[in-house]
């Protein structure tokens, strides 16, 4: 499968979603990565008029969960996420920030990633690790 299909095929599955909500996109992927954007405006803001942390840990999150669909069965096996950490290093209050997931560890059950979220600048915005857990579908 081509790259643009993959990322239209995640792009359909985020319809009448938070993804969708939050106006969250992927738009790059790799062997090794998974990247998608999201807006910065009033609707993810906190009420300082600053990016929410929630709606940034929502972004690393989706990354995270998604890439993780590259290493599974997915008629059989499906992904959730565990355990989510993040550290916020500069705010942000207009413009558009990336959220880049690249894979630290993949096992037979557990998947860690590693999410970075630069800006358009690419100005560090934030770093999140991503704990998965791969679970067998009930028939």
């Amino acid at each position: 499968m081509d790259n643009s299909k993959i990322l239209k095929a995640f792009n359909e599955r985020s319809k009448n979603t938070l993804m969708e909500t939050l106006n969250i996109e992927y738009v790059d992927v790799g062997e090794d990565f998974l990247t998608a954007k999201m807006s910065v405006n009033s609707r993810v803001h906190q009420p300082y008029g600053q990016l929410h942390g929630g709606a940034t840990a929502a972004l690393a999150e989706s990354v995270g969960s998604a890439a993780s669909n590259f290493f599974i069965d997915s008629k059989s096996q499906f992904i959730n996420g565990i355990q989510l950490s993040i550290n916020h290093i500069k705010s942000k209050r207009e413009g558009v920030v990336f959220a880049t997931a690249k894979n630290v560890h993949k096992g037979k059950t557990t998947h860690l990633w590693e999410v970075t979220i630069v800006d358009e600048d690419r100005n560090l915005i934030s770093v999140a690790k991503m704990t998965n857990i791969v679970l067998e579908k009930r028939k």
